[in-house]
């Protein structure tokens, strides 16, 4: 009863996604994400607002068309390396859009991390 329940639901949400119809890419690309944020005014009133991400994608995982697929981007900023992970199924990300197209021979690019802390820490010492 749970399986075949489990089943309807990720058909449902992979028939969602299939609808929202985002641009190809890999990792490496450098991407901007356009993420719907919720904020609330003084009155407690909710409002939206876009926001956009933009970094390089250091890996995709469980693919695109999965309902579990999801992306991570990372960007560094003043100095200090921010990573965000998207789920492709969600509902708050409005728009991706490709800025820069960079060919990576590695699927994950997870050695980057330490590269930019290594520079980080380089940038301190000399100061």
């Amino acid at each position: 009863m749970g399986i075949k329940l489990l089943d309807k639901i990720n058909a449902e949400q992979t028939a969602v996604l299939k609808d929202k119809n985002f641009p190809e890419f890999h990792t490496g690309d450098t991407v901007r994400v356009s993420i719907k944020i919720k904020e609330f005014d003084s009155k407690g009133e909710a409002k939206y607002r876009l926001q956009d991400f933009e970094g390089k994608v250091l890996a995709i995982d469980n693919g695109r068309g999965n309902v579990t697929g999801n992306f991570t981007v990372s960007r560094e900023s003043y100095g200090v390396r921010v990573e965000k992970l998207f789920p492709f199924c969600s509902p708050w990300i409005q728009a991706i859009k490709v800025v820069k197209q960079n060919p990576s021979w590695r699927s994950k690019l997870y050695t980057e991390r330490t590269f930019c802390s290594h520079k980080a820490v380089r940038k301190l010492v000399k100061k």
